[in-house]
């Protein structure tokens, strides 16, 4: 018998024992393989050839996706590995040269994987046409053809997991040769030291973190702290909240756990002893893989977040720079009416304002008009202004670098700026984003040229984009909502896309990472658990004693991951001056649901491991 023979025979024998590490394999080559094929598709090139937007996105998130899935197989192939360190002892043990064993092992990689790459590929092929079916809803088109099988998504897959393969295949080769004999038969038996309680440490995580959440929340126009630092900020905010995470659980978490164990009154209550003391006893090999998982969490919420509040506020970017469906220079066109909701014919005149030590260009309405525009478009409380008074529209307006005028002087009167509005009547890609409103007898008044502008509102203006591409070949200075809402629409729905589908693999993978360390942990724990079986401890508190382990690693990270998450889209509202609040909570709430998921799964599968020994269910 071969070793290769060998390593099927064991394949074979263990394909139970082997579940997780090849689940882990197909899932990773699924959504590689998914992601290329959407990549390589028609569709997406023809997309990307008249957006350079989209293409981008797409090539920096397969980069992304392919370190992230070298990680993500590396940590299955560690846990996978340390599984097996008895049986190769063993072999050793029966006096197989290790250089037989590293063989053999390697075999079995190259095997694996060549199963999990056809599996893989077949469903992710199948998956490929609901995701670009979900992609191109995102971003208002329609399915043109039906996805075709790409040789290059294939040639590309193969090669970036076969290198993966070899890698993880030489690895178990090494292991062979870096312990010793002993050290593989107690592999599963190291522990952690029991750590100890640092008051100075606590404090010092509680207080980067503090310092990480005080720099985000400054103001990037105004904050000193902003203009001293420059662009070395964000890392400065990464590196606390990096350092802040990994010394909460490795410190605040030790603190806090060990005051509760020396309360007597709660610590003598059932299991909690013995519970506490099992998370204090791993809580330092725990710190790293929890501070990996709650950064992990943070940037899914904080990208994923921001891509579907874009996404979600694109209506209302809409209607503040472009509250008219059609706007344009010039003499009215023939539309059909039966579309029209209203039409206005509107004067303007062209004037020079100081500002400052400048001077800035405004578009001058008469009172009647604007109001005529208002009405039309629901505004409320309007504004009234006699023959001294005015008011100014400024869609760019931001009071932290916006000058603000108090008064204009036009036709050598000065004129009181009664009233600011940041939004505007008409559309700011025609007319520009500053309007000066004067009464329609000052406005006769003023000596500027004259210039004519149509302005038409239709109908479901989000489905008139034939009418849009005729009225902006025949006319000047156009500006349509429709064809602002078709690229809002395409940018954000394919950068929600990317983000949902990159965020939704990092959740798999946090889950899977938890889930492998518990499982991992159950099979060491089997022997405590039977200890207590034996003195009488009822199925009932173990099971609660399993539910507080199990929830202290999945809760502890995903809390963090919620704080990080929420003060970096609390930075991010802020600077844009957009309301975030609707989306960023249906994002987190989607999050927090898929993550107890895995709780829940996580649970079941350590209670079944724990009492499948014990005899029971």
């Amino acid at each position: 018998m071969t070793l290769f023979d060998l390593a099927i025979k064991n394949i074979r024998r263990n394909v139970k024992s082997y579940g997780l590490y090849i689940g882990s394999m197909i899932f990773s080559i699924i959504i590689y393989f998914t992601f290329v094929t959407l990549k390589y598709s028609e569709d997406i090139t023809a997309l990307a050839a008249v957006s350079k937007q989209v293409s981008s996105i797409m090539s920096a998130s397969a980069f992304v996706l392919i370190i992230f899935v070298a990680v993500f197989i590396l940590y299955s192939n560690s846990f996978f590995m340390k599984k097996r360190k008895q049986e190769v002892a063993l072999y050793s043990l029966l006096g197989v040269r290790k250089r037989s064993i590293g063989f053999m092992l390697f075999f079995e990689n190259i095997v694996i994987g060549v199963i999990a790459l056809i599996i893989g590929v077949g469903l992710g092929f199948l998956l490929s046409q609901l995701l670009l079916m979900v992609l191109l809803k995102l971003m208002g088109l329609e399915v043109m053809s039906s996805l075709a099988f790409s040789p290059s998504a294939v040639v590309n897959t193969v090669i970036v997991f076969m290198i993966l393969f070899l890698f993880t295949s030489l690895q178990g080769y090494r292991v062979i040769y870096r312990f010793k004999l002993i050290d593989l038969f107690h592999a599963e038996k190291k522990g952690e030291e029991l750590p100890k309680a640092r008051l100075i440490s606590a404090v010092l995580g509680v207080a980067s973190l503090a310092g990480a959440y005080w720099l985000a929340l400054q103001d990037l126009m105004t904050s000193e702290v902003w203009r001293l630092l420059s662009v070395a900020m964000p890392l400065v905010i990464i590196g606390l909240t990096v350092l802040g995470t990994y010394l909460i659980f490795n410190s605040v978490l030790v603190y806090i756990l060990s005051k509760l164990k020396n309360q007597k009154n709660w610590a003598w209550k059932g299991l909690n002893l013995w519970t506490t003391s099992q998370l204090l006893h791993r809580i330092r090999g725990n710190a790293r893989t929890l501070t990996v998982i709650a950064t992990l969490s943070a940037t899914t919420i904080t990208a994923g977040g921001a891509v579907f509040g874009l996404y979600y506020n694109a209506d209302k970017e809409i209607e503040t720079y472009t509250p008219i469906t059609f706007m344009w220079e010039g003499e009215p066109q023939k539309i059909t009416q039966d579309i029209v909701v209203y039409e206005e014919e509107i004067k303007s005149k062209t004037v020079r304002i100081a500002e400052g030590d400048m001077e800035i260009d405004y578009q001058v309405m008469d009172y009647s008009t604007f109001k005529q525009l208002a009405t039309q478009q629901g505004w409320e409380g309007l504004p009234t202004i006699n023959q001294e008074e005015a008011f100014i529209l400024d869609t760019y307006y931001d009071e932290r670098w916006s000058t603000k005028v108090d008064e204009v002087k036009l036709n050598k009167q000065t004129l009181n700026v009664i009233a600011y509005e940041d939004r505007s009547v008409v559309n700011t890609f025609t007319m520009g984003g500053k309007l000066l409103v004067v009464t329609d007898a000052f406005f006769e008044q003023i000596d500027s040229p004259q210039v004519t502008y149509q302005a038409v509102q239709v109908e479901d203006y989000k489905k008139q984009q034939a009418l849009s591409d005729d009225l902006a070949a025949s006319t000047e200075q156009f500006s349509s909502a429709t064809q602002q809402y078709k690229d809002s629409i395409e940018a954000s729905g394919s950068m929600l896309f990317v983000g949902s589908f990159l965020g939704l693999v990092f959740l798999v993978a946090t889950g899977s990472i938890i889930f492998f360390k518990m499982m991992t942990e159950a099979e060491e724990d089997k022997g405590k658990y039977q200890v207590l079986y034996k003195i009488g401890v009822s199925q009932k508190e173990m099971k609660r004693t399993i539910r507080h382990q199990v929830g202290m690693i999945f809760t502890a990270p995903l809390l963090l991951g919620l704080m990080h998450g929420a003060i970096a889209l609390v930075a991010f509202s802020n600077l844009l001056m957009m309301n975030l609040l609707i989306p960023v909570v249906i994002w987190m709430l989607a999050y927090t649901i898929i993550y107890f998921i895995y709780y829940f799964l996580t649970i079941r599968s350590f209670q079944k491991t724990i009492f499948s020994m014990l005899g029971e269910r």
